[in-house]
């Protein structure tokens, strides 16, 4: 077993397999999880993904949108929530969402029958999509496609409102992502057993709720008065991301350990 685990990870440091850096809020997330996970967690991640961390291999299924291939997974990045609805009445969209995502490709780490590369392929899409789930423009309206078709300005710079805070208030921080995450890591023992024994559920129905202060951008013109207000709710989100996804691959790998099966190195590639 621990040969096939260092074939594998060998396998994932070949230059085809190198990831490129991505939107720092996302490995912001990966980084805060793995200073939370436990030791056999931490074993069963490198097994898997060998040498890079959860915060390297949190941007892949945003590299592979323009891969046509991936356009199934498209709405896995988010779930569709109106104002007058709830998640239970809400319409959900056949082709999956978020949270239906995040409960797929947990069960497949779950999965002691799982390949090794349908393991690997199931980790870095949950890393991405509990991140996702915590903003709460991913938890979005229909009409306006999450705040997309929201025209806004930030610092006097033309984006739109889904952006602003996909990255935009990040980014104004000025800091690199390790940097970001030791600065709002220090979550107290009681807050890491509150936020972990929430569910997936729980935290959509959290996005949601703080969605309407999220909207309230007055004239459009967003600056330091917005960046005041709002910073302290984005680094709440992705400190609550990141401690909840370690939660989840600490459930996950105390179950299933972090062994592969020997058969998963010559098993054909998974095809989306």
């Amino acid at each position: 077993m621990k040969k096939a685990c260092v074939a594998l990870a060998l396998l994932l440091t070949a230059p085809s397999a190198l990831l490129a850096w991505g939107p720092t809020g996302h490995r912001i997330v990966g980084r805060i999880a793995m200073n939370h996970l436990t030791d056999e967690a931490a074993r069963g991640v490198q097994c898997l993904i060998g040498p890079e961390g959860l915060d390297q291999v949190s941007t892949w299924p945003d590299e592979i949108r323009s891969d046509p291939a991936w356009s199934k997974a498209t709405p896995w990045h988010f779930i569709s929530i109106d104002d007058n609805e709830t998640l239970e009445t809400t319409q959900r969209d056949p082709n999956g969402d978020v949270l239906e995502a995040i409960q797929r490709f947990t069960a497949v780490l779950r999965d002691s029958q799982a390949t090794g590369e349908s393991k690997q392929e199931a980790l870095k899409f949950l890393v991405h999509f509990v991140g996702d789930v915590h903003q709460p423009l991913h938890v979005g309206r229909r009409a306006d496609r999450g705040g997309n078709s929201i025209k806004v300005t930030l610092f006097n710079q033309e984006t739109n409102l889904h952006s602003v805070w996909d990255a935009g208030l990040i980014d104004a921080e000025k800091l690199s992502f390790s940097e970001f995450a030791a600065f709002i890591d220090h979550p107290t023992l009681q807050e890491i057993q509150a936020w972990q024994s929430a569910t997936p559920a729980d935290w959509a129905k959290e996005s949601k709720a703080v969605r309407d202060r999220v909207y309230k951008t007055g004239d459009g013109k967003l600056s330091y008065e917005y960046d005041y207000v709002e910073i302290p709710l984005i680094k709440q989100r992705l400190l609550q991301a990141g401690v909840r996804l370690a939660g989840l691959l600490n459930s996950i790998f105390a179950e299933s350990g972090p062994s592969i099966p020997d058969r998963t190195l010559s098993a054909a590639p998974h095809n989306p």
